[in-house]
């Protein structure tokens, strides 16, 4: 019997070309099957082009509504979206409240949102997801942008960011999840059917990681994700970035003989969304 499909998936390449360059060891040498791509992040454009070199990874775009990087647009094209200085709602807790007012014209995403695809696409590559920075796509107002961005560029699959917390975060998570299941279904798209990532972002260091992979295990889905954050220890253009992550202990893990021995000892076939979207359709 085939085992459940494992996507683990690097976000936020380009973001610095130390963390691409993280990503991509994480690839060769440890268990990234797939990768997203920030692609109005400071160091796109020096890394883009080594995707090309590696067809076994899968490729995402990461598309951004918020976050200290500029969007690709110009102000003028995407006025409602940027502030007097062209930038982007720091975080989701800036945008959401902004949406809830329609002070944001849903049209201005989108239009951020496919140049920010283009732009991942015009490297040579092709894209398997979308998905967003800060998951902003589980938010009515911007799921949909995404679902028919999806659909509209025939890119196959999107992630679905779910969370195992009991709190109150975790209960809201699940819930906007199940509506972003049910409405990507609805149009067709593939997703892993569990994920995990969300609750352990920028701390999964190697006993995080077997924990996140033995609760996938236990969930029985066919298909699963586990998102990460990988990089350098050290890399000053990070300091622009007050996340608190801890990327160089994520690489530490994702390449970590024991990471990968829970991953056999528990008969999870590493692969993409390609091949979600494949496995899906040979049912």
């Amino acid at each position: 019997m085939t085992g459940a499909l494992l996507i683990v998936n690097a976000d936020d390449f380009g973001l610095t070309t130390a963390v691409s360059a993280g990503i991509l060891r994480a690839h060769r040498d440890g268990v990234v099957t797939s990768t997203s791509v920030l692609a109005l992040a400071p160091g796109f454009r020096t890394s883009a082009r080594q995707l090309r070199d590696e067809p076994r990874l899968g490729v995402g775009a990461h598309l951004a509504a918020v976050g200290e990087d500029r969007p690709l647009l110009p102000a003028r094209e995407i006025p409602t979206l940027v502030d007097r200085r062209g930038r982007l709602p720091t975080s989701w807790r800036a945008l959401l409240p902004r949406l809830a007012a329609k002070r944001i014209d849903p049209a201005d995403i989108a239009r951020e949102f496919a140049a920010q695809l283009e732009a991942v696409r015009g490297e040579g590559v092709i894209v398997d997801h979308l998905d967003t920075h800060q998951h902003v796509h589980l938010f009515p107002g911007v799921r949909e942008i995404v679902l028919d961005l999806a659909v509209s560029s025939g890119v196959p699959a999107v992630r679905v960011t779910r969370s195992a917390s009991r709190g109150p975060v975790g209960q809201v998570v699940r819930r906007l999840a199940r509506r972003l299941e049910a409405d990507a279904q609805a149009d067709g798209l593939a997703f892993p059917v569990d994920a995990a990532g969300l609750d352990e972002a920028g701390a999964l260091d190697e006993a995080t990681a077997i924990a996140a992979l033995e609760r996938l295990a236990a969930s029985g889905a066919p298909a699963v994700e586990l998102s990460s954050h990988p990089g350098a220890h050290e890399d000053g253009d990070r300091a622009r970035y007050d996340w608190n992550y801890r990327w160089g202990d994520e690489l530490d893990a994702l390449c970590s003989p024991a990471v990968r021995a829970t991953i056999d000892r528990l008969g999870f076939r590493l692969g993409t969304y390609g091949d979600l979207v494949s496995q899906i359709g040979a049912r």
